[in-house]
């Protein structure tokens, strides 16, 4: 048994369709999902009754939850923050808007996502660090840290939080890669910079490309006017 308000319905078998923060659980994708289940079921010789469905997204399911009242005539019912029991079907379906989770008690599906603020960012990180599950969840804070990269400094600055989050990183070796990372635009920065004085010097497109190699199409964008810079026949306006 587990003991979570999003394992309320859980039997033997559980299938779970995860949608990403910038997707959604469309009235055909439920269907296909019911259609894996009915398979899985006949395939693997499990009592239908024995099986739940259960869909997780980050917003709320409104089109597929109007279907499935007006049409299938099912019920459902928020039975916790962010968690609608559908009843009517033979197989236990639930739909989850994951933004609106309880963040005490469904912390880590809550924050898997690509919209975290600073402090959010901080806190699942350090929660890890206090349950001692850094080191055996890095692939999931990788993911995080990954998808939130540009709140990562801003956390780090949290004066309550600077030195336990800076640990964190050190030690699921994210820190080694935004070190990496802040290099790499450090030295396209460096780059810019040269490329926009050889432009105001008139040295055609494909001269500061040869010598910054940055994109033309960043080097382009320094030209005020794209079709009167000096042309040079390498490069294709």
């Amino acid at each position: 048994m587990i003991e979570k308000n999003i394992a309320a319905i859980f039997r033997e078998v559980n299938i779970l369709e995860y949608k990403s923060p910038d997707d959604y659980i469309s009235v055909a994708g439920f269907y296909k999902v019911y259609g894996y289940a009915c398979l899985y079921a006949s395939f693997e010789k499990v009592p239908v009754t024995n099986m739940t469905i259960s869909f997780v997204e980050s917003r709320y399911p409104r089109e597929l939850l109007g279907h499935l009242r007006k049409i299938r005539g099912y019920k459902v019912a928020e039975t916790s923050p962010g968690i609608y029991t559908v009843k009517g079907d033979i197989l236990p379906i639930q739909i989850i808007d994951n933004r609106k989770l309880s963040a005490e008690e469904n912390l880590w599906l809550r924050d898997l996502d690509n919209k975290l603020e600073a402090w959010e960012a901080a806190r699942l990180l350090l929660e890890a660090k206090r349950q001692g599950k850094a080191a055996k969840i890095n692939a999931y804070i990788d993911v995080i840290t990954m998808a939130n990269f540009n709140v990562i400094e801003e956390a780090i600055k949290m004066s309550d939080a600077a030195t336990s989050f800076e640990d964190v990183l050190i030690r699921t070796g994210i820190a080694a890669r935004v070190e990496a990372r802040g290099k790499t635009e450090g030295a396209e920065r460096k780059a810019l910079d040269i490329a926009e004085k050889m432009v105001n010097m008139g040295l055609p497109l494909e001269t500061v490309v040869a010598a910054t190699e940055l994109d033309p199409e960043k080097v382009k964008a320094l030209y005020k006017n794209w079709q009167d810079l000096p042309y040079s026949s390498g490069i294709k306006r």
